[in-house]
């Protein structure tokens, strides 16, 4: 039987609903608070594109409905789209988290294929103040008019807004993105992963309280994690074993009993249920 035929099965912590495969830490911005690190000089890291195929086929047969790419800048990645076509036609749904600075003409056509959608970050109504974040004078204005292109071909789009600097305009750029059109925008404070964490170990305390429930992200190096912001708790690697015996392990269960305990009441109750820091409402109505 070939693994594109093999039977589809359960994980043992329930059906994921989502599989964030972060194959890039290559970007063409250096965000402040980066929670990978990526930059233009960042690598694709260990994983092949075989590798990828292998994930998505085996996440397929685990009858997980959704790949997210994400990075870095996904779409730096050679072979990016030929791993949107193989989730399509697993019947997947595809989502690509891009910063859209850069999108070929081309691509439009498959952002517009049906089951696929986009995300991206904004950080600023003010030009200046998002590309001091985005450490990459005239940021803003591509990110925007690629938005506005997306929104003019009907392409799903959601937008995820960091607070990141004091005084941000952060309800000034929920604002604009809503009179571009943009209806799905979630909010969040920095976590301390990745460079915002400077020189502190990253520690648990610093996730949403919601790593492992519903997703799981496999890093550039095969890493499996319940999160991309919970990188520093490996689960496993899905290059030394498939990604269905990784799911529930004894590396898995530890890394769900590091993770601090949520009250329910703690988060506001439109917040989007994942643990990415450019997609979760925060928990603070500070930065809403």
């Amino acid at each position: 039987m070939t693994a594109l035929t093999r039977e589809p099965t359960r994980t043992p912590v329930g059906l994921l609903t989502t599989l964030e495969l972060e194959i890039t830490g290559g970007c063409q911005l250096s965000c402040t608070h980066c929670l990978s690190s990526s930059s233009p000089q960042g690598t694709h890291g260990t994983m092949t594109a075989a590798d990828w195929r292998t994930v998505i086929i085996d996440a397929a047969a685990l009858r997980i409905p959704q790949i997210q790419l994400i990075g870095g800048e996904p779409t730096l990645h050679p072979a990016w789209t030929d791993l949107v076509e193989l989730a399509l036609s697993l019947d997947r749904t595809v989502e690509v988290y891009s910063n859209l600075f850069h999108v070929r003409p081309q691509w439009w056509d498959l952002f517009s294929r049906k089951g696929v959608t986009l995300a991206t970050s904004y950080y600023s109504d003010d030009p200046d103040e998002h590309d001091t974040i985005t450490h990459r004078p005239g940021s803003f204005q591509r990110t925007r008019a690629n938005i506005e292109a997306a929104l003019q071909l009907g392409i799903p789009l959601r937008a995820g807004i960091v607070h990141v600097l004091e005084c941000q305009r952060t309800a000034q750029a929920r604002a604009d993105l809503r009179s571009l059109g943009v209806t799905q925008i979630n909010t969040d404070r920095v976590r301390a992963v990745g460079r915002a964490a400077g020189t502190t170990p990253p520690d648990a305390s610093e996730l949403c309280g919601r790593c492992g429930r519903g997703r799981a992200a496999v890093l550039p190096d095969g890493s499996l994690a319940l999160c991309v912001l919970s990188r520093f708790m490996p689960c496993g690697n899905v290059k030394d074993k498939p990604l269905a015996a990784l799911l529930g392990g004894p590396a898995w269960r530890a890394a769900l009993e590091r993770v601090p305990a949520r009250g329910a009441a703690a988060c506001p109750p439109d917040d989007s249920d994942d643990c990415d820091p450019a997609d979760t409402e925060a928990c603070d109505p500070a930065y809403d």
